[in-house]
């Protein structure tokens, strides 16, 4: 049998080899095609109008309506303490008691003191008597019926003086137990039982109401006059406006308060006035000290361009949002905001009703980019 000529060999072999890298250039080229870009999704919420009251926003501090510092009125060493630190208290509980034994004895003394005395006058009186009647025949001297008309006199002072001395020594025991003079919260004490107190001591313990209780918040001398220019001219607008707190943790105080007091001088640093608001505490959530931002109702309400405050951002040129435009990219918009309500904030200019503006996802997506657009549960459809 003849052969194949080498060159017809060596030919099929190359050709058989550039097909298997064809083969193998395809597949890893397949392999290495990225996957089709998909846009990222964000959740929007749509701006949307509500009736809102313009009302202005303070930073107040609450006190109690009233404050009563203990302390002893008489010396003696401390020998009870009956209550527990943050306990309520009412009017009258007892709440400290002082040694008595000293001062029951002056109360004794005092008792035979005045026992005494007014054996005294007892019998200074019937002298008198006696006198006054041998004097009618000049058995004695009217002399002698003068000096004891006087020294009658002087037995009923001594009566008097007993009097009072008793009244005194039964006052000072009566001191020896500190009892509450109001209702409210008491706190920690400053002096342990053993110890010896007098005025000198201070304070043993503080005693603070807590309902109601007020929030007092600085107002400029302009909110108060504009307050007052825009109720004049709105007939039946009360004169006492409604406040409402905001607490710590963001919640609103659901007890609405009213303005019971403004100061009859201005703070002339500030050009400010003080307002106290009194608020009802059945909860005792305002505690005395605390910290609170509050809203005053400053008219009428009106139809206002509410965000959830999620989708507001901050930089150094101000506030802004961003808004999903009707092409699904996304736009950087700067705005003017209102007051805060509730979770939402009000904006009064850089954006209009229906507009979406994100509120999840905003790290994920820049200005110009595409996105997928969801409703978040609160916005509704």
């Amino acid at each position: 049998m003849r052969r194949p000529p080498r060159a017809e060999v060596l030919g099929a072999i190359l050709m058989i080899a550039a097909a298997l890298c064809g083969c193998g250039r395809s597949s890893t080229a397949d392999q290495a095609a990225p996957a089709p870009a998909t846009s990222p999704s964000v959740t929007v919420s749509a701006a949307s109008l509500r009736s809102v009251t313009p009302a202005g926003t303070f930073v107040g501090r609450v006190q109690a309506v009233n404050t009563v510092n203990l302390v002893s009125r008489v010396e003696g060493f401390l020998q009870k303490r009956a209550f527990t630190e943050g306990q309520p208290v009412k009017t009258g509980d007892l709440l400290f008691v002082i040694e008595q034994d000293t001062y029951q004895a002056a109360v004794d003394q005092a008792q035979a003191q005045l026992a005494s005395a007014q054996a005294t006058e007892r019998n200074a009186a019937l002298v008198l008597q006696r006198s006054q009647e041998l004097v009618k025949t000049n058995a004695v001297a009217q002399a002698t019926v003068d000096q004891n008309l006087a020294n009658q006199g002087t037995a009923a002072a001594a009566v008097r003086a007993a009097e009072a001395a008793l009244e005194q020594a039964n006052i000072n025991l009566a001191f020896t137990e500190i009892k509450a003079p109001i209702d409210g919260r008491i706190g920690m004490a400053n002096v342990s039982v053993g110890n010896f107190v007098n005025q000198a001591t201070g304070t043993l313990a503080t005693i603070v109401s807590q309902d109601p209780i007020y929030v007092l918040f600085p107002a400029t001398t302009q909110q108060v006059l504009d307050y007052r220019q825009r109720t004049a001219k709105t007939p039946g607008a009360g004169s006492n406006p409604v406040v409402h707190a905001i607490l710590p943790n963001g919640q609103e105080y659901p007890h609405a308060g009213t303005v019971d007091f403004l100061d009859i001088q201005t703070n002339q640093a500030a050009d400010t006035l003080t307002v106290r608001a009194v608020f009802p505490n059945p909860d005792n959530w305002l505690v005395a000290g605390q910290i609170v931002n509050v809203t005053v109702a400053a008219g009428e309400p009106t139809q206002t361009l509410t965000i959830p405050q999620a989708a507001l951002q901050v930089d150094q040129s101000g506030s802004y949002v961003l808004v999903v435009a009707s092409d699904d990219k996304v736009e950087q918009r700067r705005v003017k905001l209102g007051p805060v309500q509730g979770p939402d904030i009000t904006v009064s200019d850089g954006l209009k009703p229906g507009e979406l503006v994100i509120v999840e996802g905003i790290q994920k997506v820049r200005p110009g980019e595409a996105v997928t657009p969801t409703p978040s549960v609160q916005s509704g459809p």
